[in-house]
């Protein structure tokens, strides 16, 4: 019995020694700057496969009840490859064609989308399109394609395995002409009007702070980021008076303030970074709660 104890006593002793030294490498790997972040250096091949893997199982289990529309018709991937090739080309390239440098340069390296059909159901590419892919430097659409724009582009990924390099460049000569997709398209005649407006959404409206590079500037709570200053925190900007010193804290002022800024206070260092109305109230809602 007395030995059982000491042993469990130096197995305990042990554990602990082993992981306080783990946390001291830890620690001097992160803290003491040792960790080579320079995107000229690879992950290892182990980090690589680790992270595809959990990547393929995520994709999967979130993308397994999305209910995929008819895809087969022509001018819905026409409609596709032309927003292929003004958002998907710079980083993926295409049959003939390279990325460009930014996507030539990227750690992890974008992989080309010509065999996407052959590893992806259509509901998992939506997946993917619409949400992005966090630490990979692939975008999230959602908030700046329309739903139907990324079926679109989805139905072209179906057609996209059988087109050579001729045949690619015939699709993009047939294709709409720029801007094909996004809030500066014209849409055509047949294509599905922008939906109806939806509920103001307090949580979607967080998300979208993310997505149009708010947090890049500002500190917001709830979203998370770097400890920046370039401009003032947001943190109870529910409660302030005014807007910039300029417009009424209002539902309508903010609003305004997010889709208009340089027109209503010409000069501002803030930018105006082309948010749809739904997003800027989205984003509104959610900005009246931080008190």
């Amino acid at each position: 019995m007395r030995n059982k104890r000491l042993m469990l006593l130096v197995a305990a002793a042990t554990t602990a020694v082993l992981a306080l030294a783990a946390a001291a490498v830890g620690w001097a790997v992160v803290f003491g700057g040792f960790y080579d972040v320079a995107a000229t250096q690879q992950h290892f091949q182990l980090t690589h496969r680790v992270l595809e893997a959990a990547m393929r199982g995520s994709v999967k289990l979130r993308a397994r009840d999305i209910q995929e529309p008819p895809l087969a018709d022509e001018a819905l991937a026409l409609r596709g490859a032309a927003c292929f090739r003004d958002k998907c080309v710079q980083c993926h390239g295409a049959p003939g064609v390279a990325p460009d440098d930014l996507g030539k340069s990227m750690q992890p390296l974008p992989g080309p989308l010509v065999d996407a059909r052959h590893h992806w159901r259509a509901r998992e590419l939506y997946w993917v399109t619409r949400h992005g892919i966090r630490m990979s430097g692939m975008p999230a659409w959602e908030f700046r394609l329309r739903d139907e724009e990324i079926w679109e582009v989805v139905a072209f990924l179906q057609r996209l395995p059988d087109l050579g390099a001729p045949q690619y460049a015939e699709w993009m000569r047939r294709a709409p002409a720029a801007p094909s997709c996004g809030p500066d398209a014209v849409r055509t005649a047949g294509t599905t009007a922008p939906p109806a407006s939806a509920a103001v959404d307090a949580e979607r409206g967080r998300i979208a702070l993310h997505q149009h590079a708010c947090n890049a500037c500002h500190v917001i709570p709830g979203v998370t980021g770097a400890r920046v200053h370039v401009g003032p925190s947001l943190a109870g900007i529910g409660i302030r008076q005014t807007i910039a010193g300029t417009l009424p804290n209002t539902t309508e002022g903010m609003v305004r303030w997010i889709m208009a800024t340089q027109e209503v206070k010409p000069g501002t260092a803030m930018p105006q970074m082309g948010v749809s109305e739904r997003d800027a109230r989205d984003m509104a809602r959610y900005l009246s709660t931080l008190r």
